[in-house]
Parts: C-alpha cells; sequence; structure tokens
C-alpha cells in the first residue's frame, strides 16, 4: 500500500487536516506540564514495516513527530509510556482478532519491538495489550493515578483502531486528551482524517506536535528541558 502522505508533505498535509476538522475542533486546550504524560501507541515493526500484512502506510512518516514528542517530555522531565500490542503464539488472548485480522504480532518475537529509532529508556514503562484500548486489561490506569496524570497526549498507530480507541476510553476517565495530527497515522487518509474529526467533536484537542513540544518548553524551569 503507497503512503498517503510523506515526510516532505506532512507539515501540508497535517494543516489542511486542522483546517478541514475545524468546525469539529471546538475545545482547545494548553497542556498543564506537570500533570502531562505522553502515550506512544505501539510503535511497533508489525504496524510499520511495508512487508507486514498489517503495514500502516501513514506510520513511518510520523515517526519523526512522535520522536519529537518523546524528547520533549523527556526533555521535561514528564513520564513517556510506550504500548505494544501481543497476542499468545497459541491465541489464548486473541478471540475475536484472531479471525478478524490477517496475521497477528506475537508476544516475544522480533516483530513485537517497538522500532529502534523510538526504543524506550531503561525504567519507562511499556504496557502490554490484547486488545485496541491501552486502557483495556492493562494497569495503564494504576500508573497513571499513582503519576497524578490529569492531561494524557496519544500519539502513535493507528489513528482510528487503538490511538482512538485509547483517546475515547481516557476521555471516558475524565483525563484531558490532547491528539497530534502529525504524530499518528492510519492505512489511509480517510481513515486518519475521519478519525481525527471524530476525536475533535467528542473526545480530544486536536492539534500539532509541534505545539504541544512548545508548550512544555515553555513550562520548563529555566535551565531544564535545554
Amino acid at each position: 500500500m503507497e503512503p498517503y502522505v510523506t515526510a516532505e508533505t506532512l507539515d501540508a498535509r497535517a494543516r489542511a487536516w486542522l483546517q478541514e476538522i475545524s468546525p469539529y475542533n471546538r475545545h482547545p486546550m494548553r497542556l498543564e506540564a506537570a500533570a502531562s504524560v505522553l502515550l506512544v501507541v505501539d510503535m511497533q515493526r508489525f504496524f510499520l514495516d511495508p512487508a507486514s500484512p498489517t503495514y500502516t502506510a501513514g506510520g513511518p512518516a510520523v515517526m519523526p513527530r512522535v520522536r519529537l514528542l518523546i524528547d520533549a517530555f523527556r526533555g521535561a522531565g514528564r513520564p513517556v509510556i510506550f504500548t505494544r500490542h501481543v497476542h499468545h503464539p497459541d491465541g489464548l488472548d486473541g478471540g475475536i482478532m484472531d479471525w478478524w485480522w490477517e496475521g497477528k504480532c506475537l508476544e516475544g518475537s522480533p516483530e513485537s519491538e517497538i522500532v529502534p529509532e523510538l526504543a524506550p529508556l531503561p525504567g519507562e514503562k511499556v504496557v502490554l495489550k490484547h486488545r485496541y484500548s491501552a486502557f483495556y486489561d492493562t494497569d495503564l490506569e494504576t500508573v497513571l493515578r499513582c503519576l497524578k496524570a490529569r492531561d494524557l497526549v496519544v500519539c502513535g498507530v493507528m489513528t482510528n483502531l487503538c490511538c482512538e480507541s485509547t483517546a475515547r476510553d481516557a476521555y471516558y476517565r475524565d483525563y484531558r486528551v490532547f491528539f497530534p495530527a502529525d504524530a499518528s497515522g492510519s492505512v489511509t487518509e480517510d481513515l486518519h482524517r475521519a478519525a481525527l474529526a471524530g476525536l475533535a467533536f467528542g473526545f480530544a484537542w486536536v492539534s500539532l506536535s509541534a505545539d504541544l513540544a512548545a508548550q512544555l518548553a515553555e513550562a520548563a524551569p529555566p535551565g531544564e528541558g535545554a
């Protein structure tokens, strides 16, 4: 599948998406840096390798923006939490997903690993999940509660499945959700754009990764985040 966006066209496309969804994107928010957490959803080889049956064509182009957010949160001393979508090789946790999708990401396989360009640091939390939402049957909510998080930035793949499901579940739990349009990807532009519109309408403030990174930098005390 050909990518609907590249690193070279991402800026223009992202601004076009924001313009298209602007009638729904009516809840502007600024990050409360001291209570913010970054969720990096499923940036795994399984979804980012063009040879994979679940290749996310919009994923590679947004990797530098995900990297920007990771660096911004780390620089501000704020937590970065990663997720990996995995399944047991014997199908113990697949359920309906076993036949819904062609192929599955097996726990412990090289394909299940987060791409090296975005690899977690030692000590950073990695949530293993078996369904779209990072909240479903995981310890994510407990971790966020212990971190006293209030603002969540959700990025990664796929925009309309795991990212959107996670964002919706965060909203249901009364987190303020920030969704960077240029740091998430799907398999087609139509799916990506539709998800952005739905999220803006009911669940999140959709913006750009650079804007969120700048807000973190502005909130950092002198000498931090440099």
